[in-house]
């Protein structure tokens, strides 16, 4: 059995001007956007390995969301999945697939303090999107990417250690 916690991330090309260092008596010059394109990332994290699974989809919905966990699916074809969510719509949506490997539990509302997966998304905002101007959708979606493959292959960075229980 493999435990995932699923999650989604808005990336898109509003900036937002977050703190910086600089030497003294430099201060940082931080660009400013207001451009509403967003993609979405979509991300299924195994807190116990770090093993995860990661798509970019243009929105969110129940057909992308079937589309994600079929990836899943293939991803961990041995193992039977437990996927904790949140409450968004299309989790819940009568027209969504869920895997025959799979089944869903949902997380508390209001909880994200909850889902290891919400690190991520602190991951690649902190790390590679933080005071940034895109000139393209194309390069957010780039910027994505490249911090998913990241952390796909040294999941440590962005999962905190999970605890092992002994019973």
């Amino acid at each position: 059995m493999r435990v995932l916690f699923q999650d989604e991330g808005r990336f898109g090309r509003i900036s937002d001007a977050l703190s910086c260092w600089a030497p003294l008596p430099l201060r940082p010059v931080v660009g400013s956007q207001l451009v509403r394109e967003y993609v979405y990332a979509y991300v299924a994290v195994c807190p116990t390995d770090g093993q995860m699974s990661s798509m970019i989809l243009p929105w969110v919905d129940a057909r992308l969301m079937s589309i994600f966990l079929a990836q899943t699916a293939a991803q961990f074809p041995n193992d039977f999945c437990v996927m904790f969510l949140d409450g968004a719509g299309w989790h819940t949506a009568h027209e969504l697939t869920v895997p025959a490997n799979m089944r869903f539990l949902a997380l508390p509302p209001y909880s994200p303090e909850l889902n290891p997966a919400e690190h991520v998304w602190e991951y690649i905002r902190e790390n590679d999107i933080r005071n940034q101007i895109f000139n393209t959708l194309d390069e957010v979606m780039d910027t994505v990417e490249t911090s998913l493959r990241h952390l796909h292959e040294a999941p440590e960075f962005a999962i905190p250690a999970w605890p092992t229980l002994t019973i």
